[in-house]
């Protein structure tokens, strides 16, 4: 998949591209039917397929202070989209002007005349523009204007919810990580470069690999049964693990981190990029008396962890839905 962030470099096979409008914050099983929507229309096509992001979120340019509510890195979502078969991201900046650019210019300067689209793809909701002016209504005229395709993916539902980023936004803050993977179709998952800490759990024989939230939303303070996923170096490999997300009140600590504790691992790691997978809640964050206690309890936790990796349902590869060639055969 090739990335593109710049409209003056603009590969041949991008233009007659069907394209795909939106953020897709979590790439959650809505966004995945919308993705396969334009991925079966480009196969039909016999044309490439493209997803159009913006960077920063709109949220954080418009409000930059606010508390991070990301569910995925860009790096994150730039591989679901690689592993789902998009053939070209292109992320564009979101700043000043691009904030002030009227739905109609954003359609006809830069989809038509700079991107040169054959066809686009959206969800029911999809807004852009200025102040948000445009919907899938001003697409759908400007669409039998500008004779141009277009396709409004309707509401994905399973049973009484809809799928959506905010409503797995809130569930991973409830800690529900179990039902997030549900709807995201995918373990939700944290990446980030493993950094030195107090070595506090070393003294207890419970050593961590620590690596801190920026840019995710934090879920819900306490105890996790997850996999830890190196992806390079002499220590490749899935490995089941237990963490804690929060703020150590046994040490008094105010800053949030991830700490890892990775079962029958003693490899040092600092530095490397490692994956989280978060596969289920285990308990709250609590304050323990001194380290003892805290062994204790961490080693109840261990045991807790570890049945519920090795349970049948969570040892399913939720892996981003299969590629589009393989929807396709």
């Amino acid at each position: 998949m090739k990335i593109i962030r710049h409209l003056d470099t603009i590969p041949d096979d991008v233009r007659g591209s069907v394209v795909v409008l939106g953020n897709f914050d979590g790439f959650h099983k809505g966004h995945q039917k919308v993705i396969g929507t334009a991925g079966r229309i480009a196969h039909e096509m016999g044309t490439t397929l493209s997803v159009l992001s913006m960077e920063p979120h709109p949220r954080l340019f418009f409000n930059p202070t606010q508390k991070e509510f990301r569910l995925n890195s860009f790096k994150t979502k730039a591989h679901l989209l690689e592993e789902f078969g998009v053939d070209h991201f292109v992320v564009l900046p979101f700043d000043k002007e691009f904030a002030s650019m009227s739905a109609q210019d954003f359609v006809m300067d830069l989809l038509l005349k700079k991107l040169g689209v054959l066809h686009i793809v959206v969800g029911y909701d999809y807004c852009f523009g200025a102040g948000r002016g445009g919907g899938v209504n001003v697409l759908d005229w400007l669409s039998k204007q500008e004779q141009f395709g277009l396709t409004v993916v309707k509401k994905v539902m399973d049973q009484d919810h809809t799928y959506s980023s905010s409503s797995i936004r809130t569930i991973i803050e409830s800690g529900d990580v179990r039902k997030a993977a549900e709807r995201l179709g995918h373990w939700w998952h944290i990446e980030g470069e493993v950094r030195k800490g107090d070595q506090r759990g070393r003294t207890i024989n419970f050593p961590t690999a620590n690596i801190f939230l920026d840019g995710y939303i934090e879920p819900k303070y306490g105890v996790y049964a997850v996999r830890v996923i190196i992806e390079d170096g002499p220590h490749q490999g899935t490995l089941d693990a237990i963490a804690n997300v929060g703020r150590r009140p046994t040490f008094d600590k105010e800053d949030v981190l991830l700490e890892c504790h990775i079962f029958n691992f003693s490899h040092e790691i600092y530095e490397q990029s490692i994956k989280v997978e978060f596969v289920d809640f285990i308990r709250e964050e609590k304050k323990f008396d001194g380290l003892e206690a805290l062994k204790i309890q961490i080693e109840k936790d261990c045991i807790t962890a570890k049945e519920l990796l090795s349970n049948s349902e969570n040892q399913q590869s939720y892996i981003p839905a299969p590629k589009l060639a393989n929807h396709l055969k």
